[in-house]
């Protein structure tokens, strides 16, 4: 007489239970195993690619203007010249959005001018000029008396900004945008002789600070 044996519902429930805990583990490892690859990938692209920030210098500053028509009321007109450049070896730049306006003692005295948008490639370097004016600008009522004190000293200082925007592109990938400002300070010669009748000028080169 043989003997058959049989297996009840709990067993297979226990057997079908067991057998899709294992699936759910090996799925859950495939998965982490590769994020962490991506992840890895991701890191070494990274590193290998990490952009550097744009560099720029400031070449020439040109005052033409800088008059009070009231006691705090300024007029001004100023030239500058700017060097961009890229250092990266492997990323472009595209530049938009970008601002430029100068400042004296922490008083803007120009009004903010627009820049056209450009593209910079692998170590390319960019001049770019900027004709900045204000009318009729408000500033402190000590403005003439800063102005006055600098020019018995022989020596007005501004600081020249640009605010603006970019893109960093690695072959036919392109980032969001960062945006980024850049200071520069020029030293200008202006004592009590010098000529009313020709621009304060500066071209000694000035190395600007850039933050992203």
């Amino acid at each position: 007489m043989s003997q058959v044996f049989s297996k009840s519902p709990k067993h297979c429930a226990e057997r079908r239970r067991f057998t899709i805990s294992k699936s759910h583990k090996k799925l859950f490892f495939a998965f982490s195993s590769f994020l962490t690859l991506l992840l890895a990938f991701i890191f070494l692209i990274w590193l290998t690619l990490h952009p550097s920030k744009p560099q720029f210098s400031l070449t020439q500053a040109d005052i033409y203007q800088l008059s009070l028509t009231r006691p705090s009321l300024l007029n001004s007109s100023i030239q500058l010249t700017f060097l961009s450049k890229n250092p990266n070896k492997r990323v472009a730049i595209y530049y938009n959005q970008l601002q430029a306006y100068a400042s004296y003692k922490g008083q803007q005295i120009t009004a903010d001018t627009t820049l056209p948008p450009f593209y910079q490639d692998h170590e390319e370097a960019n001049l770019l000029t900027a004709f900045l004016q204000g009318t009729a600008l408000p500033v402190a009522p000590s403005f003439g008396y800063e102005v006055g004190r600098d020019q018995i000293a022989g020596k007005i200082v501004l600081s020249l900004k640009v605010n603006g925007k970019l893109r960093w592109k690695v072959g036919s990938w392109v980032s969001g945008r960062y945006r980024f400002n850049v200071n520069c300070v020029s030293i200008i010669a202006f004592g009590p002789n010098t000529a009313t009748t020709s621009p304060l000028s500066s071209n000694r080169g000035t190395q600007c600070s850039t933050t992203v």
